[in-house]
């Protein structure tokens, strides 16, 4: 079957996206077939790397019929406005997190994308389960551990940033940056297990970074079915466990953990419970990707080809930025934030 051609929009965080573009299992379904961005140098350079044709303008890019997919890599600030502008054009959009900052902005486009029958995926919230999740959830299920009650979940690298204008910077734009640019993921992660949530509260610091914005933060959720949330994210850790999701989720009848303790490799999932007669149930497995975060490009290859596929709903897409909109409340206000 051939595969599916795309362009990629944005080439600041959009380079790594034809980086993987290049290695399976991209390259298997996903063709590269253009690139754009307003920087024409950036453009320029990356259509002779790939050996593509390069465009300065989304509206000169969306009158190449041959192309109907754009891997869309701008800011999340306003992006509803250019996927709208996408898919009335008839293209099909794979994006990335977070995926708006206005709640209702981002309903309004994914209402219109499903009336208009046009594919909008991105890679966190995924539009399938992901591996560890959908093992976590086998383990819920076949143990009969109960609701969740409780979540904590890290993510930690070492940046040391210099501001350089880009939106990076805002605090606008770029609210409690730790949390918007890495913990997002694990919100989704959060609310996927947890379901919707209630309100949120903010910690944060700067202690590396030189730009304005803070590179060290926590953010807490409260769930509607009582079940609390932890989001750890920072900037300021070096342990050689680059960009480590751990992630612990405390049931009724027992706790899974993924990845937490030192991690080389693939994702590590861990059970453990307390059998009728008081002994341990423990199980532990290696989980194969895709995993929470990852773009599924071979899933969106076949929904672009009129396959329906997706088991998330949007509602849970819109969450996600309705605990970002609250978290930006939480920032300016210092106190707990309703979730809208």
């Amino acid at each position: 079957m051939s595969r599916v051609k795309i362009a990629i929009v944005g080439l600041n965080f959009g380079r790594h996206i034809l980086e993987q573009l290049q290695t399976e299992p991209a390259k298997s379904c996903i063709e590269l077939a253009a690139v754009c961005d307003m920087d024409r140098k950036k453009a320029e350079e990356a259509a002779a790397k790939y050996g593509v044709p390069y465009y300065t303008s989304i509206d000169e890019l969306l009158g190449n019929a041959e192309i109907p997919a754009i891997g869309l890599y701008t800011g999340p600030n306003g992006r509803a406005g250019l996927i709208r502008q996408l898919i009335r054009a008839g293209k099909d959009v794979m994006t990335t997190k977070p995926f708006e900052l206005d709640p209702a902005a981002a309903a309004d486009v994914l209402q219109e994308a499903a009336k208009l029958g046009r594919v909008v995926h991105l890679n966190s919230p995924s539009p399938t389960l992901p591996n560890d999740l959908q093992q976590l959830e086998k383990w819920r299920t076949h143990l009969n551990l109960g609701r969740p009650v409780a979540a904590r979940a890290d993510v930690t690298v070492r940046y040391n940033e210099k501001a350089d204008g880009s939106w990076y910077d805002d605090p606008h734009r770029c609210p409690v940056a730790p949390i918007f640019r890495l913990g997002i993921y694990l919100i989704n992660d959060l609310i996927r297990i947890c379901g919707l949530p209630e309100s949120v509260t903010v910690m944060q610091s700067r202690i590396f970074t030189g730009r304005p914005t803070s590179d060290n933060a926590a953010l807490s959720i409260l769930f509607k079915n009582g079940a609390i949330g932890n989001v750890f994210a920072s900037f300021c850790v070096d342990d050689g466990q680059l960009y480590r999701n751990s992630l612990t989720v405390n049931f009724e009848r027992g706790t899974v953990y993924r990845n937490v303790g030192p991690v080389q490799g693939k994702q590590r999932l861990q059970v453990v419970m307390k059998k009728p007669d008081s002994s341990l149930h423990t199980d532990e497995m290696e989980c194969p990707e895709p995993v929470s975060g990852a773009y599924q490009w071979e899933v969106f290859a076949r929904a672009v080809r009129g396959e329906k596929i997706g088991d998330l709903p949007p509602e849970q897409i819109v969450a996600g930025v309705q605990v970002l909109a609250a978290m930006m409340r939480a920032e300016r206000s210092g106190l707990p934030e309703k979730v809208a």
